[in-house]
C-alpha cells in the first residue's frame, strides 16, 4: 500500500477524490465547462479546498484552463485517444516483460490476490462493470511498477495515467468486455508468475489491442462520441 493511502486524508483529499471521481465516472463531462461556485453547490464541497483540489487535477491533465474560456474537463478526440492505446500497447507490453523478470514472489502473490478481488466486484455488478480504483488496486499500475523500470514509469503513470483511466471506466462497461477483461488480466498474471516474459508482453499487447479495437468498433458505429 502507497503512503498516500496511509496517511488521514485532507479536506482537499476528498475534494480531489470525489471531483476525480466525477470526471472519471462521466458525472462531468469531458469538455464540460465548470465553476467553483457550481461546483461547491453541486457537490457540497468549500472554496479553499475545491481551489486546492483543481490545482491538483489540472496538474493531473483532468482539467484545461483556457484563456477567456474558464476551466474545462478534458476532452480528446476519438483518433487521439486510438493513438494513445497504440502507445499504451507497445509500452505496457514492455512492463509485463519486465515484470516478469523483476517482480518479487511475494508482489506476483498480491497480483493474484488483487484479482480475485476483482472477480469479487465483476460479479457484484452482475459482470456488467470492471472498474478499478487507481494506483495500487489497479492491475496496469502494479503491472507497470513491476517493471521496476523508472523512465516507464515517468511516462505510464504521470498525466497519461488519470486521463487514460478517463476513457478506460467509459469502456469498461461494454457487454461482456468486463469478464473477459478479467480472463486476460488472469492469463497475464499467469505468465508472469511463470517468468515468460515473452508470453506476457504477447498477452498484454494482445489485450490492450482488443480494448482499442472495441472503442474503434463503437466510434465508427456511432454508439459512442468523443
Amino acid at each position: 500500500m502507497s503512503i498516500a493511502h496511509l496517511r488521514t486524508p485532507t479536506r482537499a483529499d476528498e475534494a480531489l477524490n470525489c471531483l476525480q471521481s466525477a470526471i472519471i465516472e462521466g458525472t462531468l463531462a469531458p469538455g464540460e465547462k465548470i465553476g467553483e461556485v457550481e461546483l461547491c453547490e453541486r457537490f457540497n464541497l468549500t472554496r479553499g479546498p475545491l481551489r486546492e483540489a483543481l490545482g491538483r487535477l489540472e496538474s493531473r491533465g483532468l482539467l484545461v484552463r483556457r484563456p477567456h474560456a474558464g476551466v474545462k474537463v478534458v476532452s480528446i478526440s476519438g483518433q487521439e485517444l486510438l493513438e494513445l492505446y497504440h502507445i499504451r500497447e507497445v509500452m505496457e507490453g514492455l512492463a509485463a516483460r519486465q515484470a516478469a523478470e523483476r517482480m518479487t514472489d511475494a508482489a506476483i502473490a498480491d497480483l493474484h490476490a488483487l484479482l480475485d478481488g476483482h472477480e469479487n466486484m465483476v460479479a457484484q455488478a452482475e459482470g456488467q462493470a470492471y472498474y478499478q480504483d487507481e494506483g495500487n488496486y489497479d492491475f496496469h499500475f502494479c503491472i507497470v511498477t513491476g517493471s521496476q523500470n523508472q523512465k516507464l514509469g515517468e511516462m505510464l503513470l504521470g498525466n497519461l495515467y488519470y486521463l487514460l483511466r478517463l476513457y478506460r471506466c467509459r469502456f469498461s462497461t461494454a457487454t461482456g468486455r468486463p469478464q473477459k477483461a478479467l480472463r486476460e488480466h488472469r492469463h497475464i498474471a499467469d505468465a508472469i508468475a511463470q517468468r515468460d516474459g515473452e508470453l506476457a508482453q504477447f498477452l498484454m499487447q494482445r489485450h490492450i489491442s482488443a480494448a482499442r479495437s472495441n472503442i474503434e468498433s463503437k466510434i465508427q458505429e456511432g454508439l459512442i462520441t468523443l
